[in-house]
């Protein structure tokens, strides 16, 4: 049997030097036995399984006969042995892969093809194995240069570390009579309430018209400053993360309020307390009963809150990542987007938010959850129109990005000089504007905000005019 040579990899002194990696060279003959014997049956299946470089292979001579094997099949032509020995002669690669006495030796390595796809998987863990090696034998390496920024080694290497983890994830072609069977079966599901569309957002009204919060969707929340999109982002936060039987892990990075801001402002409002009686001196004993029965509500709610002012999205990936990873996190929500930076230096604004954009639609698809991103509104609406003007996706600040990359935007839009001098517990009117809706219906949704409580409610009664198909 011909000797075969190792895959070369980036190791540093010391790091296991006389080790060979991960491999299995019988499997891999076997593999490539099949793709001779039964090359209409096996190519097309260990192309979709191994991909069409040869980096599954460990032994060289194995990786040449695999790219000869795969290029002939590409030109429609059969790789017999003789086909496969012509094209690794003509490439000045047949006596290093063995010459015809090793071709000879793998065609008769097996009797049957029939376990073809297992020796695959265990050819790709292998491959996923030494891929690890390289990662860390690199990332070890990168450690000892003394001008590496941490913060920017630890996103590459996470980033690294991911793309290993997910290589594997790769789409397949799907029968369209497959796909339809399945869609009919779900859409009978949620006909019958067995399984929901979205993660309801705690407002009816608003999951009528967007199905709730979908995976891997990018739901955008805007307005203009002071109107109440963060108090609404930690409303919609409380009623996924903390009411209710079917509670679910939520990240929050807020880039403008602190982390005890945020615990005060969910601790005021789960518990209905205004959050002046404790700078007035109005709390009293009843106040404590209830916010010690908020205390205990949220104490079991999975909330993991990031206060990093200028995050980057490369900073984002990287948290919300190992946050899926650890704790299989739901939903992500930002406030807000125009605080963020891109990773890189860039001139131009507009287009350091369409970088920041992007990556937030990409990481919502990567880790197949919905993130519900806060978005501030330029001031253009408030020059040229009155003070009750609707805003509309043109208002959207620094970037057209946004409405583009976003499956749905809202636009929260109240009066604010309506909730001056309210009394504590009064409320005032508000509209939740659901202007673009790529899989649905627009329209607008009536609230009342509580500005006391910092607490938007849905206006009952919900008429018909504001349900999905009606006159929005």
């Amino acid at each position: 049997m011909v000797e075969t040579t190792e895959k070369k990899s980036v190791r540093p002194a010391g790091i296991l030097p006389d080790r060979a990696q991960p491999h299995n060279l019988k499997v891999e003959q076997a593999v490539l036995s099949a793709m001779f014997r039964d090359p209409k049956g096996c190519i097309d299946t260990v192309i979709s399984k191994l991909g069409p470089t040869g980096d599954a292979f460990y032994g060289a001579a194995n990786r040449s006969i695999y790219s000869a094997i795969v290029e002939l099949h590409r030109s429609d032509s059969i790789p017999d042995l003789l086909s496969v020995a012509q094209k690794l002669h003509s490439s000045e690669k047949l006596e290093a892969a063995g010459g015809e006495i090793y071709l000879a030796e793998i065609y008769s390595a097996i009797a049957t093809a029939v376990n073809v796809e297992s020796w695959c998987d265990i050819l790709r863990n292998y491959a996923m194995l030494r891929r690890m090696i390289d990662a860390c034998s690199g990332a070890l390496i990168k450690c000892y240069d003394n001008d590496a920024d941490p913060d920017k080694l630890v996103e590459e290497i996470e980033t690294d570390i991911y793309k290993i983890r997910t290589a594997g994830a790769t789409e397949t072609i799907r029968d369209l009579r497959m796909l339809v069977a399945q869609e009919f079966q779900t859409l009978m599901d949620i006909q019958n309430r067995n399984i929901e569309v979205g993660i309801p957002t705690g407002y009816a009204p608003l999951d009528d018209f967007t199905g709730g919060l979908k995976k891997g969707e990018m739901f955008v929340l805007a307005a203009r400053p002071s109107i109440g999109k963060t108090s609404l982002g930690l409303n919609i936060i409380s009623n996924v993360a903390i009411k209710g039987a079917n509670r679910r892990p939520v990240a929050f990075f807020s880039l403008e309020m602190t982390d005890n801001q945020i615990a005060r402002r969910l601790l005021c409002a789960e518990s209905g307390i205004p959050e002046s009686v404790f700078w007035n001196g109005a709390f009293n004993d009843t106040d404590m009963v209830k916010l010690t029965d908020a205390v205990t509500n949220i104490r079991d709610a999975q909330l993991f809150i990031d206060p990093t002012g200028g995050l980057t999205i490369s900073e984002l990936r990287a948290k919300a990542r190992r946050l899926k990873n650890e704790h299989d996190i739901q939903l992500i929500v930002i406030d807000y987007l125009q605080l963020m930076h891109a990773d890189a230096r860039i001139d131009s604004r507009q287009q350091e938010v369409a970088e920041i954009s992007g990556g937030i639609k990409k990481l919502a698809k990567d880790l197949d959850i919905p993130v519900l991103v806060l978005a501030q509104l330029n001031r253009e609406i408030d020059k040229n129109s009155s003070a009750n003007a609707r805003p509309k996706l043109a208002h959207l600040r620094e970037s057209g990005a946004i409405e583009q990359d976003a499956d749905i935007v809202t636009f929260l839009h109240r009066n604010r000089d309506d909730a001056k001098n309210l009394p504590d517990g009064a409320s005032t009117e508000a509209e939740l504007i659901v202007e673009k809706n790529r899989n649905g219906k627009t329209g607008v949704v009536k609230l009342n905000f509580f500005p006391s409580r910092m607490l938007f409610e849905a206006a009952p009664p919900v008429g018909r005019e504001y349900a999905p198909g009606g006159d929005a």
